[in-house]
Formats: structure tokens, C-alpha cells, sequence
């Protein structure tokens, strides 16, 4: 069997061969003719004639094709082939390969998102502007040794990333060996933010149910003591002190929605949803706290439906606090208006704007800086007594960073505030 493939491996290519040939050979052939019928040639010279031009017409084009072969496998750099390629694409993380001068051989999708600039064939550290990256990837090129750097990302949110840079000995074209640098980015986002998170509710915690805990505690004591046998005064007591109860619960809730949203910033929602539905239901579940504060929701949205990329249970706690806001701060004016509309933003991207108007007494101008900040109240005897935890803006506004939107704040004393939430547009054929 491996002599049959042999030899038809060897017989293979001859029809080529004499396909290529056959002027040469033809030309030949009535050349020797001519010469042997005139006598100036005998028979037998013309014949090893023959044998020696289609030797020469044969023989050099399986020659030429080895020589060929050989130089075409010596041209590609084993470090450029598809099974290096296939390997750094495959890498869940960001990884790019570079060689000995600091220059892109392969990278994939995910190092190609996360840098845009970063080009094949061109120098990393250009595209690459960090200070620790730059540091860290000069020092692994000059002693061949790994590096680790930990930077901070700004662009679109805060990202922590830790580069860890690894010398990969890989083979030359003659036989020999050569250093390559391995790159690969490792997202400490989440790490950071659950350390924050722990932190940021110890603390808020501590400091917020610190009043609602002492004044539970002081009404048990009366109810124990003093108040034992008085029902008046422990209908009353037991009436703030769920109130109490209930702040503590709503201000937990917050924190946790506060850090969930926190801890998932840098992932920006993929999903399309229809942004009507969302404020409709919102606006329907606070028709009974309209009522109870005599306050109209108008609702002035588009028929047809208004796509976004976005989290509908975030959104429908954005929506849930804004207008629940208007309905409490609000109330004098008697009517709130929820709206929507396209517009551009300041850098010319198109966008829709959710628009939540009241008509209360407004808000000083001193104030709307701030109105975001965690725990900050305009009025703080009036906002524990609407039930407020100062966390509600706070919330929107770390809801529309993570969907990469933002938050305007327009009022004016004595006649209301406009609350407008801003999210970019998705593309048409996205959103169909």
C-alpha cells in the first residue's frame, strides 16, 4: 500500500508536466525530424537528443516547485501563523501578543474594545497612554522579565485594570528562539466595587439608622415603663414607631439598590425595551399617592413605541423616584407632567429626554449641584417627613451612568422643577 501511494504520488504531477511542455517538446520533435530526413543526422543522435531536451523540459519544474515550497515556508514567521492567532483570539480576556520591539502581532476582540487604537503592526505603547502601561511594558522589553500594573480607567466610566505582562519564548525563522510579550488585562471592577460597597453601607448604614433605631428604642422603653397602662399613648407610639420601622426598611432598600447598580456601572445594558409600557406602569402603581396628595399625573408620550438599550427594572425604579418626587415635593402645584421627546446632546448625538415637571415651589439654585449627592436633603425635616431617604437621586443618577446617559436639572423658585433623564438613541435597525 505505501509503495502503490509512493509511486502515484511520484506519477502525479507528470500530465502537468508534459502539459507545460508540449510546445517545447512538439517543436523539438519536428526540428530532429527535419534534421534526420535530410540526412544531416542519424536516428539514433536525434533520438538521445530528444531524451536530453525533455529531460531538460521535465525535470526542472518538479525542482522549481521544491525550491519554491521551501522559500515560501521560510518567508512566514512562526509567530505570525493562524494557530498563534486562533490561541490569542481564544483568550477570554484582553491579550495581545507583541514582539521584542513592542509591536502588534495578534490581538483579539475583547483587547480590540477595550483599546481601539491598537493597530497590527504598529507600536502598542502608542495606542496605550497610561503611565503604568507605558512604565511596565518598557521594563518587560528591556530585561525579559514579567510586569504587573494596576490603572485606573476613566473612559466611558471608572474601570480598575491590572496588566500582567509575560515573556513568551517562541521559535525564529532559522532554528532559534526569541522573546515575544504576552499582554493581558484583568478587570478588577467588580473586586473594587463590592470592597467599596461593604465599605459605603457600613457607613451609610451606621449613620442613617442611627435616628430611626434610637427613636424605636426610646419608644419601647416608654412602652415598658411610663406608658405601660396608658392605650392613647400607645396607640400613638406604636403608630411612629412604624413609621420608623418603615423608614428603616425603605432606607435599606435604597443602599442596596444603590450598591447592585454600583457594582454593575461598567457593564452597560445590551437589551432594547420600550420605554412607554415602562412609564406608563410607573405613573399607574403612583395613582394612589396622586390621589392622596390631590396631584394630576399628565402623561404626554408617543403612541408608537421608543426603544432604548436598557435594564427595565432599573428604569422602572428611575421613573418610580422621579415622579414619586414630583408627587411629594410637588404637591402645591397640583399637577405633574411626564413627557418625552428626541433632542441632541451637547456633542450632536441623538437622544431621548424624559421629561418629569411639577409645578411646587421649586428649587434654589444653590441647591441643584448637589441635589445627586448621597443623604442630601434640600429641606432635611421635610424629607423624613415625606418618607424620603436621600438616596432616590442618587440612584437615578447612577442608573442613567450605567445605561451611559445623564441627568438635567432645570427649576426655578416658585415654579416648579424639570427633572430630564437622558438616554442615547439606539440605532434603527437595532431597535427593530
Amino acid at each position: 500500500m505505501a509503495l502503490h501511494e509512493s509511486s502515484s504520488s511520484f506519477f502525479s504531477p507528470w500530465p502537468d508536466r508534459l502539459r507545460h511542455s508540449a510546445i517545447v517538446l512538439l517543436a523539438a520533435g519536428l526540428a530532429l525530424s527535419v534534421l534526420v530526413a535530410l540526412d544531416e543526422l542519424s536516428l539514433i543522435r536525434a533520438f538521445a537528443v530528444f531524451l536530453c531536451i525533455a529531460a531538460a523540459a521535465l525535470v526542472p519544474w518538479r525542482l522549481h516547485d521544491v525550491a519554491a515550497s521551501r522559500e515560501d515556508t521560510r518567508s512566514v514567521n512562526p509567530v505570525e501563523n493562524g494557530a498563534v492567532a486562533a490561541v490569542v483570539a481564544g483568550m477570554p480576556d484582553p491579550a495581545v501578543l507583541l514582539d521584542r520591539a513592542g509591536r502588534v502581532i495578534h490581538l483579539n476582540a475583547a483587547a480590540a474594545q477595550l483599546a481601539p487604537a491598537l493597530r497590527k503592526n504598529e507600536l502598542a505603547q502608542f495606542a496605550l497612554r497610561s503611565p503604568e502601561i507605558i512604565t511596565a511594558l518598557r521594563e518587560a522589553i528591556a530585561t525579559t522579565e514579567p510586569r504587573r500594573a494596576t490603572y485606573l480607567d476613566h473612559v466611558p466610566v471608572d474601570r480598575w485594570m491590572e496588566l500582567v505582562i509575560t515573556p513568551v519564548p517562541v521559535p525564529t525563522l532559522f532554528g532559534g528562539t526569541d522573546k515575544c510579550m504576552l499582554m493581558t488585562f484583568h478587570d478588577l471592577t467588580p473586586l473594587r466595587r463590592v470592597e467599596e460597597m461593604r465599605a459605603d453601607f457600613v457607613a451609610n448604614a451606621s449613620h442613617e439608622l442611627r435616628t430611626p433605631l434610637a427613636a424605636l428604642s426610646g419608644f419601647i422603653d416608654t412602652l415598658q415603663g411610663p406608658a405601660r397602662d396608658d392605650p392613647r399613648a400607645r396607640e400613638r407610639f406604636l403608630g411612629i414607631m412604624h413609621t420608623q420601622a418603615t423608614r428603616m426598611a425603605r432606607l435599606i432598600d435604597d443602599l442596596l439598590s444603590l450598591s447592585r447598580v454600583e457594582l454593575s456601572a461598567h457593564v452597560r445594558p445590551d437589551t432594547c425595551v420600550d420605554l412607554i409600557p415602562i412609564i406608563r406602569q410607573v405613573a399607574d402603581g403612583l395613582e394612589p399617592l396622586a390621589r392622596e396628595r390631590q396631584v394630576v399625573i399628565e402623561i404626554q408620550l408617543p403612541e408608537a413605541p421608543v426603544m432604548i438599550a436598557g435594564d427595565r427594572e432599573e428604569l422602572l425604579r428611575l421613573f418610580e423616584n422621579l415622579i414619586e418626587n414630583a408627587l411629594k415635593y410637588g404637591a402645591s402645584g397640583g399637577r405633574v407632567i411626564v413627557s418625552l421627546k428626541e433632542a441632541a446632546s451637547g456633542e450632536g448625538a441623538p437622544e431621548i429626554r424624559v421629561l418629569v415637571r411639577d409645578f411646587g415651589p421649586g428649587i434654589a439654585p444653590e441647591h441643584l449641584p448637589r441635589l445627586t449627592e448621597r443623604f442630601y436633603r434640600v429641606d432635611v425635616g421635610d424629607s423624613r417627613l415625606q418618607g424620603g431617604t436621600g438616596l432616590g437621586l442618587s440612584l437615578v443618577k447612577h442608573i442613567l451612568n450605567r445605561h451611559r446617559g445623564r441627568l438635567l436639572i432645570e427649576s426655578v423658585p416658585k415654579n416648579g422643577a424639570t427633572f430630564t433623564a437622558c438616554f442615547p438613541q439606539v440605532k434603527t435597525t437595532a431597535a427593530a
